[in-house]
């Protein structure tokens, strides 16, 4: 037998007949008791930082040292030789650039691995990073240089890269090509699916 609501609610007020609400400033505001401190929200800000900095798996030992005049290069194994020889001419248009002219070691590897990973994220395929050729560095020449020459190897979504043509920088800069995301690999599915 189930009870009408006017049956619930007049046992629900005779059951609170002796209690007292509470008075004036003692309640509670519930959506502000929640809301994160700002040492909570700082705390919280800080933890993300260093988890995205975790993630930046570029190294800072060991480099083999490039000569400020030396030409950068590389490329995986499957990039056609055409397509190569296409970057190497900078013959693709640049869709994003990156300039380290100014920046530590530290700052430098930080920027590199966010831009790569912004870039292929956004579908970037060719990009321009400008390292400087580092001719008057201390206590090496080309550090900077050298460290992006051995990281731009690391970075799974990098396919080839090459220094550039004089008109984007020459030795002082490198064109990079990188990995079609799994958007475009899927459009690229769909696209030849169709024929």
């Amino acid at each position: 037998m189930s009870r009408s609501d006017d049956e619930e609610f007049e046992l629900f007020r005779q059951e609170m007949t002796d209690v007292t609400p509470l008075a004036g400033e003692e309640v509670a505001d519930i959506k502000q008791a929640f809301e994160p401190t700002l040492a909570q929200k700082e705390r919280r800000r800080a933890a993300e930082a260093e988890e995205a900095e975790n993630e930046n798996f570029l190294s800072t030992e060991y480099v083999d040292l490039v000569e400020p005049e030396d030409v950068i290069e590389f490329h995986r194994d499957g990039v056609q030789a055409g397509v190569y020889k296409r970057l190497k001419q900078g013959r693709y248009s640049m869709e994003a650039s990156l300039n380290l002219h100014h920046h530590t070691l530290v700052e430098a590897r930080t920027a590199l691995f966010n831009f790569v990973k912004d870039c292929h994220g956004a579908g970037v395929r060719t990009a321009l990073i400008i390292h400087g050729m580092g001719k008057h560095t201390k206590p090496h020449p080309a550090l900077i240089k050298s460290y992006v020459n051995k990281w731009l190897r690391e970075l799974g979504p990098v396919l080839a890269f090459h220094s550039a043509q004089r008109p984007h920088g020459g030795r002082g800069a490198a064109y990079i090509m990188m990995k079609k995301n799994a958007e475009q690999k899927q459009k690229n599915r769909e696209k030849h699916a169709k024929r």
